[in-house]
């Protein structure tokens, strides 16, 4: 991919935050998975990193990345999950962004958790450090990278229930004054709160969904601007494998194997 058109995708993505329909990024962990959601239509793909770090053999946490693998097996614009952006300081955080900018995505999720129970997340000051060196070293490279600014204050369960609105809006809004084109929030799955965040952020808003959140359609009525799913799809298809095994074991027989797609059609997608 040349340095135009990743530029070229990069603002194509940024669009789809605004364009007035939600935007919906099924998160890939490997190449087949992103062309088999790039062949149902989907505009963009994410990656997922505990996916990724899974189908390879690792525990979640900044272990290991896919993006430059992803990012070429299809047309369409990929954004990265780092984390919290493989170290502490606002540097790493520059490497990291120039890193995804090199592997061809044009976007890049960015966390604030420190995976430390004591104190589980980063201090305000220096991720809003690290959010800015991410668009300083973003512009330098002339790829506007689409930065999603991720807070996990309800996800980690920070601080008593009753002050984690206010907690997790003074982070989102302190993010989207950094330079975050897009605030997520997991771990929030009741209409009321995503409502409330989705008025008051004054932002594209990413909203982690999956069984028990509202639906699609629901969410865009509550002015959420862009739905990811995580991990839940590599996960959901390791639950049909271990269902798998289980019939395989216990019954010698084969049903949970119907409805896969053929041998040739995978490997047509790959070739």
């Amino acid at each position: 991919m040349n340095i135009e058109e990743q530029k070229s995708k990069a603002n194509s993505f940024r669009a789809m935050h605004r364009g007035g329909n939600i935007l919906l990024l099924p998160n890939s962990w490997d190449v087949i998975s992103a062309r088999l959601f790039e062949e149902a239509g989907f505009g963009a793909i994410a990656t997922t990193s505990a996916g990724v770090a899974f189908s390879l053999g690792y525990a979640d946490g900044e272990k290991i990345s896919r993006a430059e693998m992803i990012a070429k097996a299809v047309k369409v614009p990929v954004t990265a999950d780092v984390e919290a952006g493989y170290g502490p300081r606002p540097e790493d955080a520059a490497q990291t962004a120039r890193e995804v900018i090199e592997a061809g995505a044009v976007g890049m999720n960015f966390e604030d958790a420190t995976k430390d129970p004591a104190h589980p997340l980063i201090d305000l000051a220096l991720q809003l450090e690290r959010i800015r060196a991410v668009r300083e070293a973003a512009l330098k490279t002339g790829v506007l990278l689409v930065l999603n600014a991720r807070t996990d204050v309800y996800l980690a369960k920070v601080g008593a229930p009753e002050r984690r609105y206010d907690e997790a809006m003074r982070r989102l809004v302190a993010f989207r004054d950094a330079g975050a084109d897009c605030v997520f929030l997991p771990g929030v799955v009741d209409a009321e709160t995503i409502g409330r965040v989705a008025s008051d952020v004054k932002c594209p808003l990413n909203i982690l969904a999956g069984p028990g959140a509202p639906t699609v359609p629901e969410l865009e009525k509550l002015g959420v601007a862009r739905v990811s799913l995580g991990s839940a799809p590599m996960r959901a298809t390791l639950g049909l494998v271990r269902r798998m095994a289980a019939e395989l074991k216990s019954t010698g027989t084969y049903t949970t194997l119907e409805g896969g797609i053929p041998h040739a059609e995978v490997n047509g997608m790959l070739k």
